[in-house]
């Protein structure tokens, strides 16, 4: 049975996992919150790399070397821009972090943590983002027993940890 953990921490300094999702913008070129945090400690090769890319749209993913970070990988994920719910928001979250799951299956990363996808500058709101998380992320590790090992969701304040954790304890998963 795969492991999911909620802590409350600095994605840029895990040093348990293979991959860090980064929640970044279409450009890939780093930005505010997450994805500059991990473009800056990861350093110049990765903007390198993700200039090479040519981008990422909204729900899909991209994988890059962790360059100086202690994972191996960055799997970027675009995140949907709230706009009140009737814009495909949900499915398009939802499938950030399927999307994510099913890049690090197909390069055999084992453990993967996730921040909350979309919760800052894009305005989701907290509650409805980590119920989406959490569900498909569960759903995702049913279906495909055995591809992932380890999930840690990385939040940054005591507010959104609270909802992960009351949303696991409901699930059965704490």
């Amino acid at each position: 049975m795969t492991m999911i953990h909620v802590i409350k921490g600095d994605i840029t300094r895990l040093t348990d996992v293979d991959a860090i999702v980064n929640a970044a913008n279409s450009s890939l070129l780093g930005g505010g919150g997450v994805d500059g945090a991990i473009h800056k400690a990861a350093g110049p090769g990765l903007l390198e790399e993700c200039r090479a890319l040519h981008g990422c749209p909204a729900g899909e993913a991209r994988v890059t070397g962790g360059y100086r970070l202690p994972g191996r990988y960055v799997i970027h994920t675009v995140g949907p821009v709230w706009r009140g719910g009737g814009k495909k928001e949900d499915e398009v979250l939802a499938g950030c972090y399927r999307n994510c799951l099913e890049a690090a299956a197909r390069k055999r990363i084992t453990s993967i943590a996730f921040p909350a996808i979309s919760t800052g500058i894009y305005g989701y709101p907290k509650e409805r983002a980590a119920g989406i998380a959490v569900h498909t992320v569960q759903s995702y590790l049913e279906e495909h027993p055995g591809k992932i090992e380890k999930v840690i969701f990385v939040l940054f304040d005591d507010e959104s940890l609270q909802i992960y954790k009351e949303l696991m304890k409901k699930r059965g998963r704490v």
